[in-house]
């Protein structure tokens, strides 16, 4: 593998990040879909403001709607996926054919999803082909680099979507152990002293999720 440009770097971290935003709200999605339908008074601005996104939307048959499927939605599942395959298009001979066709599989999922009656198993097929990328990009790419800036992007998401959403001590410590280790591996820039202080925080038991957020958002310098 040649040299790894910036604007490589930024591609891959980028397309590592959105496919974990994907795939973990999709299935914080799939956890309320039921309560969504079934609840005459369920309130979907619990979901919004548990993924901190704002409520655009007015009532629960627009969220319903344009949350999984309108790319013009900046925070829709869609338009995410589609930002993560612009940046897997451009990688192609970096990923791989393979890793860009689980993908391409992803939004055709979700179209299928949208023109369908049961949409939540089309959403869980994208959440399988999700998965499949990552097994793929373990497997086939050969560069060490390219999969550990990857993964950095896919931990850095997930951390802050744990903070974001409080999820457990146990759970943010295990993501920011995993973190620290690929993002020394990756050759990326980052502030040690902000990664010291997010490592210290989650070891001590006393977690400010607002401060996760905010270390995690300024951590890597991309």
């Amino acid at each position: 593998m040649g040299i790894i440009t910036l604007e490589m770097t930024d591609r891959l971290y980028w397309l590592g990040r959105y496919l974990e935003r994907v795939y973990t709200t999709v299935k914080l999605y799939a956890d309320s879909y039921d309560h969504l339908i079934d609840e005459e008074q369920y309130d979907y601005k619990t979901f919004c403001k548990k993924i901190d996104i704002p409520d655009v939307y007015g009532s629960k048959e627009v969220f319903l709607q344009k949350y999984p499927y309108d790319e013009n939605d900046m925070n829709s599942l869609y338009s995410n996926l589609l930002r993560a395959y612009d940046n897997a298009v451009v990688l192609r001979h970096e990923i791989g054919s393979e890793a860009l066709s689980y993908v391409q599989l992803c939004i055709y999922d979700i179209k299928k999803s949208s023109e369908g009656n049961a949409p939540m198993i089309e959403l869980q097929n994208m959440v399988d082909h999700i998965m499949a990328f990552w097994g793929t990009a373990d497997d086939l790419i050969a560069s060490e680099r390219i999969r550990d800036i990857l993964k950095t992007g896919k931990r850095v998401e997930r951390i802050d979507l744990y903070g974001r959403l409080s999820f457990p001590l146990e759970d943010l410590k295990r993501e920011v152990h995993r973190m620290t280790f690929r993002v020394k591996k990756s050759g990326m820039k980052y502030d040690e002293e902000m990664l010291k202080e997010l490592e210290e925080m989650v070891e001590s038991g006393q977690v400010d999720y607002r401060k996760v957020v905010e270390l995690i958002e300024a951590i890597i310098v991309v």
